[in-house]
């Protein structure tokens, strides 16, 4: 995220402490809650941006964040607004470590800490899923990094809300990160499947400090990279200490044709588990919010020796137990 380019507005309840950044279309903006006193990340759309459209996509993308925002991966929500220079603004948990896209480069993260990753991140991609909501720009610089080291996905900015007759959603993608079939079609609006590979490009980034269509040190031109994802060319992972489980699982998740892909998110961090218990480390617990039923950590039974089963129990989303 680059330097804020529009001013902070001027927010009753709330004191400006310092810019944060700004992406395509908003500035963030840091403040202090004068309720609470705690502070808050304020994302405001520029001035140049409002128009009848903008304003609907970001009240949009206000109203999806906060109908999943209950979960510990997904950046919650407070309030949202209009400031009384025009602009519209949404208030949202503070998370003041670098983002994932920082804390990657040049493949710096341990495997152990990229597969608990990859696990919580499917999570929250699963729970959006589960309300019916494609997230379609997932990239590591879109998983912020709280004050505990958690993860927290954000910028449902170009979401997209599934409904009968087909999806919804604002236009622009994140090339690197983005399905072959999002990039080749003009008309596609995203899928599961999309934000599945996209979330394995994430995790390959985690891993190399890059995206899979980038070649360090080579011409990573936008026509270029365009003309790899059409002939479904990813660049191979060479990380010595990832386990080649992991390898397949990831040139799996960004097969060109989707059908070749885990079905949802929850299935690729099943496999991730698999993953994790192949090096004799703890599963990352699954903590699924769906519509229809409570946070639900799926754990692995204690009398599977093999670990092919895994047993599930009904939790609260802060993992405290709860009655089945």
């Amino acid at each position: 995220m680059s330097g804020a380019k529009g001013p902070a507005p001027d927010l009753p309840g709330f004191t400006f402490t310092e810019s944060i950044g700004g992406g395509g279309f908003a500035d963030v903006f840091l403040f202090t809650q004068h309720s609470t006193g705690r502070p808050v990340a304020v994302k405001v759309l520029r001035a140049e941006h409002l128009s009848a459209a903008s304003l609907g996509q970001f009240q949009v993308e206000a109203n999806v964040m906060a109908g999943v925002s209950a979960h510990p991966y997904i950046v919650t929500i407070h309030d949202a607004g209009v400031a009384p220079d025009g602009r519209p603004y949404i208030v949202m948990e503070h998370y003041p470590q670098p983002h994932f896209g920082i804390r990657s480069r040049g493949g710096r993260l341990g495997v152990a800490e990229v597969l608990k990753l990859a696990v919580q991140i499917a999570c929250a991609v699963e729970t959006a899923h589960r309300a019916s909501i494609l997230h379609r720009d997932i990239k590591p610089a879109n998983v912020l990094t709280s004050a505990f080291g958690d993860p927290g996905l954000t910028d449902f900015g170009i979401a997209g809300v599934q409904a009968d007759d087909g999806v919804t959603a604002a236009g622009g993608v994140s090339l690197g990160f983005a399905a072959p079939e999002v990039v080749l079609d003009e008309h596609a609006t995203g899928s599961v499947s999309s934000d599945v590979y996209s979330l394995a490009a994430t995790v390959y980034a985690l891993l190399t400090g890059h995206s899979p269509v980038f070649v360090p040190g080579g011409d990573n031109s936008p026509g270029v990279i365009t003309q790899r994802i059409a002939q479904g060319t990813t660049v191979p992972l060479t990380r010595a200490d990832v386990p080649r489980s992991f390898q397949h699982l990831l040139n799996a998740a960004l097969a060109a044709d989707p059908a070749h892909r885990p079905d949802r998110a929850v299935s690729f961090a099943q496999a991730v588990q698999d993953v994790e218990q192949e090096l004799r480390l703890p599963a990352t617990p699954l903590v699924l919010v769906g519509p229809s039923s409570p946070a639900a950590r799926i754990e692995r039974s204690a009398d599977d020796d093999e670990g092919t089963r895994r047993k599930p129990r009904v939790v609260s989303v802060d993992g405290a137990p709860a009655p089945a």
